[in-house]
C-alpha cells in the first residue's frame, strides 16, 4: 500500500473520530446546560412558593391572634376552643342571621310596625357590618406593622427548612441543601448548621416578605453542595458511548502506528537487503577473482602472486564470516537464544587490551588513541567476548566516521560514579545531528552521511552494542556535537574483588 494512501485513510478516519467526539461533546454541553437551567428554574419556583407560604403562615397566625384577642375582649375570656378558629365571612354575617331570626319571631305586627322593625333591623345590620369592617381594617393595619418585628419572631427555622424541603420535593429535587437568611446589609441573621459561604460556589436567592419596606427586606439564600454531581448524573448514560469512542480511537491510532512502523520496517529491511547484497558482492567478487588467478597457469609459476591470491581469499572469507556473524547475532538476540558466559573482569585491563589491539588501525588512519583509567573500583561481571565486541564496534565507528580534514583523536577512559563504572569512548569525528541521535541504536538504522560511499555497514553495530549492554544490566547513551565529535558513555555496576 502506498504511503499516500495510508495517510489518506488515516486522515479520513481521524477526521471522522474527531467529528464524532466533537458532536458527543457538543450534545453533552447542551444537555448539561439544559439540566442546569431546569434545575435553576425548579429551585426558583420552589423558593418563590416558600416565600408565599411564609407570608400565608404569618398572616394566618396574626389573624388567629387578633380574633382570639377580640373575642376575649368582648366575651370576657370565654373563648374555649375558639383559640384555633380563623376570622371568616361567617363572623361578619353573624348579625344578619340574627336579624332574620328576630323578624321571624314577630309575625303579628301591622304594616307600619313591620316597616319600623325592618328599618331597625337593617340599621342594626349596617352598624354591625361597618363595625366588623372597621375591625378588619384595624387588623390589616396591625398586620402591615408586622414588619417591625424581628425576623426570628416572624418565622420558625424548623418550619422554614420543612417548607424548603417540601417545595423542592414537589419540583422533583431531592437533594441536601444549606440555607441562610441575610439582611439588607448582607449580614447573616439565621443559617443552617452546615452553611459555609467560603465553600459555596452557587447560591439561589429569594426575598422574604417582599411587600415589606425596602430597608427591612430579608433574603433567603439556598445552596446545594451536591449540585454538580446531581446535574452530571443526568448524563451517565452517555459516558459508556464516550468511553467506547475513545477506546476505538486509541485502537485506530495504535493500528495506524503499527502500519507505519511495519512500513518503515519494510523499507529498512529493503535497505538492509540492498546494503547486504552490496556488502557481500565485494568479498565474493574478490574471492572469485582470486580463484580465477589461481587457475591461471602463469600464476603457478609466480609464488608471490599465488600467495597474494591466497591472502585475498583468506581475508575476504573472514570478512564474509564477520558479516554473516553480525546478522546471526541479531537473529539470536531476537529469539532470545544467546547464552552469556559471565566472568569477573577488570574494566581497566580489558580496555587496555582492546586499545592496544586497535591502536594500529588508529595509527594507520593518521590518528592517536589515548587511554585514561581513573576508575579505582573497576571489577565488572560481563561476557568477555561480547563486551570486547562492544568496545571494538564503538572504536571502529570512530575510525569510520572520522573527519578527513582533522587528524583522528580517540580517547578512552574510565571513572567511578557512585557504585557504577563508566567507560567513555570519545572521538572528534563528524558527529551526529540531534534528530538522528535518538535513532542510532535502532536495528538497521544508519545515519545519513551525504555522498560518502566509503562507509559500509548494515546498521546493526550499535543495535548489537545496545542489546549487549542492556543484557548486562548496564546503560549506554550517546552525546554528540555535529561536526565536532561523538561520545559514548557505558555505565555498568562494579563488584568487590
Amino acid at each position: 500500500m502506498r504511503k499516500s494512501t495510508i495517510w489518506l485513510l488515516a486522515g479520513v478516519m481521524i477526521f471522522a473520530f474527531v467529528g464524532l467526539l466533537y458532536l458527543q461533546t457538543y450534545y453533552i454541553h447542551i444537555i448539561l446546560n439544559t439540566q442546569e437551567e431546569q434545575f435553576k428554574e425548579a429551585v426558583k419556583r420552589s423558593l418563590n412558593q416558600v416565600s408565599h407560604d411564609l407570608e400565608l403562615d404569618e398572616t394566618t397566625q396574626f389573624l388567629t391572634d387578633q380574633v382570639f384577642a377580640f373575642r376575649k375582649k368582648n366575651w370576657g375570656g370565654k373563648t374555649g376552643a375558639l383559640t384555633q378558629q380563623r376570622l371568616s365571612v361567617d363572623d361578619i354575617d353573624l348579625n344578619i342571621t340574627r336579624a332574620d331570626s328576630l323578624s321571624a319571631l314577630k309575625p303579628s305586627f301591622g304594616k307600619s310596625d313591620i316597616s319600623t322593625v325592618s328599618l331597625d333591623i337593617q340599621k342594626a345590620v349596617y352598624d354591625q357590618y361597618f363595625y366588623q369592617q372597621n375591625l378588619l381594617n384595624e387588623v390589616i393595619r396591625n398586620a402591615m406593622r408586622g414588619s417591625d418585628r424581628p425576623i426570628k419572631e416572624r418565622l420558625n427555622s424548623r418550619n422554614l427548612e420543612s417548607y424548603i424541603q417540601a417545595e423542592l420535593a414537589n419540583n422533583d429535587i431531592v437533594l441536601p441543601f444549606v440555607y441562610a437568611i441575610m439582611d439588607k446589609d448582607k449580614r447573616v441573621v439565621e443559617k443552617s448548621p452546615d452553611y459555609n459561604p467560603e465553600t459555596i460556589k452557587e447560591v439561589y436567592s429569594q426575598i422574604l416578605f417582599p411587600k415589606d419596606p425596602a430597608n427591612k427586606l430579608y433574603t433567603l439564600q439556598v445552596a446545594f453542595p451536591g449540585q454538580k454531581k446531581y446535574v452530571l448524573s443526568s448524563i451517565q448514560y452517555i459516558i459508556p458511548s464516550i468511553i467506547f469512542t475513545v477506546v476505538l480511537l486509541i485502537v485506530f491510532i495504535s493500528t495506524i502506528l503499527i502500519v507505519f512502523r511495519q512500513r518503515r520496517l519494510s523499507e529498512v529491511k529493503n535497505d538492509f537487503i540492498n546494503n547486504m547484497t552490496h556488502e557481500l558482492k565485494t568479498p565474493v567478487a574478490s574471492i572469485s577473482l582470486a580463484a580465477q588467478t589461481l587457475n591461471d597457469s602463469d600464476v603457478s609459476n609466480s609464488p608471490h602472486l599465488m600467495e597474494h591470491a591466497k591472502q585475498v581469499i583468506s581475508d575476504e572469507s573472514k570478512r564474509l564470516g564477520f558479516l554473516v556473524e553480525k546478522v546471526l547475532q541479531m537473529s539470536l538476540f531476537e529469539d532470545g537464544a544467546t547464552q552469556f558466559k559471565m566472568t569477573k573482569l577488570d574494566a581497566n585491563d580489558l580496555i587496555t587490551s582492546v586499545a592496544s589491539t586497535f591502536a594500529l588501525r588508529v595509527e594507520n588512519a593518521g590518528g592517536t588513541l589515548d587511554i585514561d583509567l581513573e576508575a579505582l573500583d573497576s571489577t565488572i561481571i560481563v561476557d568477555k567476548m561480547h563486551f570486547t565486541n562492544v568496545l571494538f564496534n564503538l572504536m571502529e565507528n570512530a575510525v569510520k566516521y572520522r573527519r578527513s580534514d582533522v587528524p583522528l583523536s580517540l580517547i578512552t577512559h574510565t571513572l567511578n560514579v557512585d557504585d557504577k563504572v563508566q567507560i567513555i569512548i570519545e572521538d572528534n569525528g563528524i558527529g551526529i545531528k540531534k534528530e538522528n541521535l535518538k535513532k542510532i541504536f535502532d536495528r538497521f538504522y544508519r545515519v545519513p552521511t551525504g555522498n560518502r560511499h566509503d562507509v559500509k555497514g548494515f546498521g546493526l553495530g550499535l543495535a548489537y552494542v545496545k542489546r549487549i549492554i542492556t543484557e548486562l544490566d548496564g546503560t549506554i547513551k550517546a552525546e554528540s556535537d555535529y561536526g565536532k565529535g561523538t561520545k559514548f558513555i557505558i555505565t555498568l555496576p562494579y563488584v568487590d574483588n
